[in-house]
């Protein structure tokens, strides 16, 4: 048995239907490794679970997968907002959220992140940023302002599978914009930050 074998035999089991939409996205959608997947999963619904926000945000909702995650820590009357650029998945995402118990408190909107943001009217106790790598931090400076002091963000894939730190990839444009992303933060006296390195590499940050 390997470690990480070990870790999701001793983590909580996915809900029957993020196991089901699991399967479904390795089956049938193109970079399925994209999905949260059983540990990043269980981590994301505990940590919305610890928070217990009213409003999150989502930048990147893929096949719906972390949303669901997220929305098990919601209030009974919060709101989870997720947004995709892709709409080729819109019917996929529909689909998936609408089996859910949550369905009714998840507002999918498709379009560039960059744009809508800004439209937003309210402010989010927690944002997940994962979406496009090279705008990470552009997508930190425009949540900033709709996230109250104390207010959390987490950021998927800082690790980006070792790449950060691999000469490798010194002119991969989604590298490059991690480590800007990652090196900036360093420096940002508006936010404390951890990496850690579960799967890919979750930033957990809290504005202060």
């Amino acid at each position: 048995m390997s470690i990480d074998e070990y870790i999701d035999a001793h983590s909580s089991p996915e809900p029957l239907l993020l196991q089901a939409i699991s399967r479904d996205t390795n089956l049938h959608v193109l970079n399925a490794h994209m999905l949260s997947g059983h540990v990043q999963g269980r981590i994301l619904s505990m940590l919305s679970r610890m928070i217990r926000p009213h409003k999150i945000l989502e930048l990147g909702t893929f096949t719906g997968y972390s949303a669901l995650c997220l929305a098990e820590g919601l209030t009974p009357d919060g709101e989870l907002v997720t947004i995709d650029r892709n709409d080729e998945l819109e019917d996929t995402i529909r689909h998936n959220l609408s089996q859910s118990e949550y369905n009714a408190q998840i507002k999918p909107m498709f379009g560039d992140c960059k744009v809508i943001i800004p439209t937003l009217p309210h402010d989010f106790d927690l944002v997940f940023i994962d979406a496009d790598k090279r705008e990470y931090s552009t997508y930190l400076n425009l949540v900033y302002p709709h996230i109250p002091s104390g207010g959390w963000i987490l950021a998927d894939n800082t690790l980006w599978d070792g790449h950060v730190i691999d000469t490798a990839y010194d002119k991969d444009a989604q590298t490059l914009g991690l480590r800007q992303f990652n090196d900036a933060l360093t420096q940002d006296s508006r936010f404390e930050q951890v990496i850690v390195p579960v799967r890919d590499g979750l930033t957990v940050i809290r504005k202060l």
